[in-house]
């Protein structure tokens, strides 16, 4: 019978080579153009998602009469209750609160 030859031959590690680290050599930050612009998309989606979480669990046209919520009587019961209805608008309000906490503490990085 003849020899059988090797189908996966082991190769070598290579070693990546170490980085070097250099003081002050952070990557640059962004624009402040673009900080600030970050800002403002992050601040308006605050606002809108928290405002909608606040005020959609006090609007009987979206949460009571819902389509969806009429075929699925057991989510519906769960949430007609009240506490879960605070507990959405809670969480609409915290969102409110981070949009604000965000736009009042907002600092430019400038290289």
């Amino acid at each position: 019978m003849a020899a059988q030859q090797e189908i996966f031959r082991e190769t070598p590690r290579v070693e990546p080579a170490p980085k070097r680290e250099l003081p002050g050599d952070d990557p640059a930050p962004a624009p402040v153009w673009l900080q600030r612009l970050s800002l403002v998309v992050l601040v308006i989606f605050c606002f809108y998602i928290g405002g909608l979480l606040a005020l959609l669990p006090w609007l009987p046209r979206y949460w009571e009469q819902n389509g969806w919520l009429m075929s699925h009587p057991a989510v519906d019961a769960v949430l007609q209750r009240g506490w879960v209805r605070g507990l959405v608008s809670g969480i609409g309000l915290l969102d409110v609160w981070i949009g604000i906490s965000e736009m009042l503490h907002y600092r430019d990085y400038r290289a």
